[in-house]
């Protein structure tokens, strides 16, 4: 199915102003329906290769599995699928090259079909959701912060300025498997979908990046850049990533020929 006249997408991902190169990677189709945003770890460029394999395995999966045919109910499934292969890869990959040992990876994604979100995420890369001037976090992180939140170790005004931000419990590539978190939403015409490295959520509030959604949200190129521009504005000091997507329009699942025929037949005996 070709969602192209219902998603709009916009991607883009910065070095900041501290990091020599850009560890981050992204890849988005609007015509298959996904996003994905992958903040990589690791030394020299061990997590920039380690990201790379995430974003780039992921995304041919997906596009295989949408081309094959892949149920709708199946979503999940074939997200966690593919990001099993990915870690495998990178483990191995860790494993067999002295050179990136100890690399891994966060991950976020979203595949969109039949008016739904499936969501996939390790670590603490996030998905933000902005509908009816509500501004929401989906995912959450994968990091010992979280824990201490949750567990009222911290408040989340001391979690803003702890020390311990990039702390992950969670990632990909690091162990030989790995379980990502997934969970499916309902979309809605008009939403706006943010994925972003901690890059932005770091260096911008919450607040800045929902009044900066709500003032820029009809244009989401001018949205990304800005929200980059706030980051680097605020030291930027990690690489910056950001995914932009909007719900234009509703994107039922094909039923398929056999499907209509037998509620026309189901239809048609209702009426006698």
């Amino acid at each position: 199915m070709d969602l192209r006249q219902s998603l709009e997408i916009v991607a883009l991902t910065d070095p900041g102003k501290v990091r020599s190169h850009n560890e981050d990677s992204v890849a988005a189709d609007a015509e298959a329906g996904f996003a994905i945003l992958a903040d990589g770890m690791g030394g020299y460029n061990a997590g920039e290769v380690a990201s790379g394999i995430a974003v780039t395995m992921l995304a041919k999966g997906l596009k295989s599995a949408l081309h094959a045919g892949m149920p709708e109910q199946d979503a999940g499934l074939a997200l966690a699928s593919e990001i099993g292969k990915a870690n495998a890869a990178i483990y191995r990959t860790a494993q067999s090259q002295p050179q990136y040992s100890g690399m891994g990876t966060t991950l976020v994604s979203v595949l969109f079909h039949d008016n739904r979100a499936t969501v996939a995420h390790i670590g603490d890369s996030r998905l933000y959701r902005y509908r009816q001037q509500q501004f929401e976090q989906i995912t959450r992180d994968h990091s010992l912060l979280q824990e201490q939140i949750d567990s009222g170790m911290v408040s989340k005004e001391e979690a803003r300025l702890s020390s311990n931000k990039n702390l992950v419990t969670r990632a990909l590539g690091v162990d030989p498997v790995v379980e990502a978190e997934i969970q499916e939403h309902e979309v809605l015409p008009g939403d706006l979908y943010l994925l972003c490295s901690d890059g932005l959520n770091d260096m911008v509030g919450d607040e800045e990046i929902e009044l900066t959604l709500n003032v820029l949200g009809t244009n989401l190129e001018l949205a990304a850049l800005q929200l980059v521009q706030m980051a680097n504005d605020n030291g930027g000091r990690d690489n910056i990533s950001v995914v932009l997507v909007r719900i234009l329009r509703d994107f039922p699942a094909s039923r398929g020929i056999f499907a209509r025929l037998s509620a026309w037949f189901k239809n048609r005996s209702g009426m006698r």
